[in-house]
């Protein structure tokens, strides 16, 4: 188990990493336990990236086989792209509706909410 993230607006949230019985051929799972608003965080905690999905096709079709788990991740390669996710949310295939919407369609309210995590997880520092 791995915790905590660093986000670059200065907030620190808490996160477990989790590893299934078969790591390295399945992902493991990552869930904030920090509140976070943002469109790839579902509301409880669980991070929905690419590179976290199950290996092979995407029985939905939004993604390729290349851009989902490869056990060449490491914990080093999960992290960097949680703090890109964080940094460059992916409003096309969102795990949290409202956030996405809110980040396409009212910006300034998507970034007051996203202050108020921040500002909550400096408090618990």
């Amino acid at each position: 188990m791995c915790e905590c993230c660093k986000c670059s607006d200065g907030g620190f949230f808490n996160a477990i990493m989790s590893f299934p019985q078969n790591y390295p051929n399945s992902p493991p799972t990552v869930k904030f336990t920090s509140e976070i608003w943002h469109p790839n965080v579902y509301s409880d905690g669980k991070v929905c990236i690419s590179i976290l999905h199950p290996p092979g096709d995407d029985p939905n079709g939004y993604e390729l086989a290349s851009e989902r788990w490869s056990p060449v991740h490491t914990v080093e390669s999960i992290m960097l792209s949680i703090i890109s996710m964080l940094s460059s949310p992916n409003d096309e295939s969102p795990a949290n509706v409202e956030a996405a919407k809110e980040w396409r369609d009212n910006r300034d309210e998507f970034k007051k909410k996203v202050s108020r995590c921040v500002r909550r997880s400096q408090e618990m520092m």
